[in-house]
């Protein structure tokens, strides 16, 4: 193995994030959920920047759909566990970086565990797991953890960033026990993205519920990472001017167009709850039944 030393590795860091900075990252963890389209370019961009300790997790193994838009997956890597993939590659990044896997689905059993010694949680699990990440953003705010999460929305990246001591996750997307799955999504999608600047282009009819499958493009995926690394940098470093919930963000390079906006009152706001009604709607419209069971 050729010689490997942080500082030269990072070097080119230098001049955006000072030498002081550069090894605080490194001895920042940060608790990646969810090493898919999303979550394994994040995990990547995350170890470029030069952030030594990650705690992942996925339970899934790469397979041939993942190729449009997962960092990993290859031919050589389909049938194989996603964060073992991951904790590889990051390793062949900076062979000094500790790598904690959990290949065991998130639950209330092992939230905690997950979160242990994390200065910032990235959700990247899939746009239609609900309950999991209610689950994380809750033990994150109570652990007093920055938690974010930026999507691929057509060809633009969303994003909302939680603070512990802000508006709390639930409260934004207005989330409460006892909504069915189809309403829980939507709350999700219509949060994530109210200024729906993807709708000029964006087909709805491919997204199917029942199997859970949505349009989602390796370019926007790549926005969504760069855009996590650069609000986790100013997370950990104190640095910039952080809009937390209910701000909210979009990017769109396809139309050439950014938004971020004060969201009062998050998705209770009237226009949201009116958004929120017709995609469920729509949803059970396109699965031909009233409601999908819970």
């Amino acid at each position: 193995m050729p010689d490997w030393d942080y500082s030269q590795a990072f070097s080119r860091n230098r001049g955006l994030i000072s030498a002081e900075e550069q090894a605080r990252l490194r001895q920042a963890r940060v608790a990646v959920l969810g090493l898919g389209g999303v979550g394994g370019v994040d995990l990547v961009t995350l170890a470029r920047l030069g952030i030594g300790r990650f705690t992942i997790a996925d339970p899934d193994v790469f397979e041939v759909s993942n190729f449009n838009r997962q960092y990993g997956a290859f031919l050589s890597t389909v049938g194989r566990p996603k964060a073992e993939v991951m904790r590889d590659i990051v390793r062949d990044i900076n062979p000094e970086a500790e790598v904690r896997l959990f290949q065991e689905p998130i639950g209330a059993d092992n939230v905690d565990a997950f979160l242990e010694g994390a200065d910032v949680l990235v959700d990247a699990i899939d746009a239609f797991v609900i309950d999991v990440r209610r689950l994380a953003f809750a033990r994150a705010r109570a652990q007093g953890i920055h938690a974010l999460g930026a999507g691929p929305v057509g060809f633009s990246t969303v994003w909302v960033v939680f603070a512990p001591d802000g508006m709390a996750f639930d409260t934004y997307f207005d989330f409460h026990d006892g909504m069915s799955p189809v309403e829980a999504f939507a709350a999700y999608i219509v949060g994530m993205a109210p200024a729906g600047l993807q709708r000029r282009y964006l087909d709805p009819s491919y997204v199917d519920f029942r199997r859970q499958t949505g349009p989602s493009a390796a370019t926007a995926c790549q926005l969504a990472a760069g855009v996590v690394g650069t609000e986790v940098v100013k997370i950990l470093l104190g640095r910039g001017r952080l809009r937390c919930a209910p701000w909210h963000h979009q990017f769109d390079p396809y139309l050439g167009r950014y938004v971020q906006r004060h969201l009062f009152f998050g998705n209770r706001h009237p226009w949201q709850r009116m958004k929120r009604r017709w995609l469920v709607r729509y949803l059970r419209s396109t699965m031909n039944e009233t409601r999908q069971p819970s």
